[in-house]
């Protein structure tokens, strides 16, 4: 292969790779579904109107993986500030991380993009829980 040319692993984003805006909006409402429901975080999501929080989510995850920057909510560390205030902490961050990860698998998405996709997640915590 010359130096011009190029594969598709390399030319694609995640965003492109996972499989674009259907793949994003699947896979935020089947992880919320999780989250709500359960116990250990649910109660960061007391009175959020979870329909305005999806919509949110889906344009964080598309910018985050390399899609169009649709997404005009804060930064992750002020966003969360009050449910740090709260008690969120890294228990509460890997309970996010099994359902995402979970999330992913019951989407059929290949192994190679879920570990992406939680690395990414994963190297978030410490501006999540305002370390």
């Amino acid at each position: 292969m010359s130096e011009t040319e190029t594969t598709p692993e390399k030319t694609s984003t995640l965003y492109e790779r996972i499989g674009g805006a259907a793949a994003v909006d699947a896979a935020v409402d089947v992880f919320y579904n999780k989250v709500i429901t359960d116990y250990r975080i649910n109660r960061f999501f007391d009175g959020v109107d979870m329909e305005r929080q999806a919509v949110k989510q889906k344009a964080f995850f598309t910018l985050a993986f390399g899609g169009p920057n649709n997404y005009t909510g804060a930064d992750l560390r002020s966003a969360h500030a009050g449910l740090v205030k709260m008690g969120l902490g890294n228990d509460h961050f890997d309970a996010v991380m099994e359902h995402l990860t979970a999330t992913l698998k019951e989407l059929n998405v290949p192994e190679a993009l879920i570990t992406e996709v939680t690395a990414l997640a994963e190297s978030t915590r410490t501006d999540v829980l305002g370390k």
